[in-house]
């Protein structure tokens, strides 16, 4: 299993999706379908992904594009 930080690449809004997808093999698209169908839930689902946007390191092995 890889390591839980968020991609440089494949992010739509803070890469917090894409980092779980990569985490648990599957798609970016599934895990944001699943984010989007558990907000339909009552809970503290926007202050989960807050706080995991905030809490997870950035990917330092991509290397960085220059414009």
């Amino acid at each position: 299993m890889a390591t839980l930080v968020r991609p440089r690449e494949g992010r739509m809004i803070g890469g917090v999706c894409a980092a779980l997808a990569r985490r648990f093999s599957t798609s970016a698209f599934t895990m944001r379908a699943i984010f989007l169908v558990s907000c339909l839930l009552p809970g503290p689902q926007f202050l989960l992904y807050l706080a995991l946007w905030l809490l997870l390191p950035t990917d330092r092995t991509a290397p960085k594009t220059a414009w």
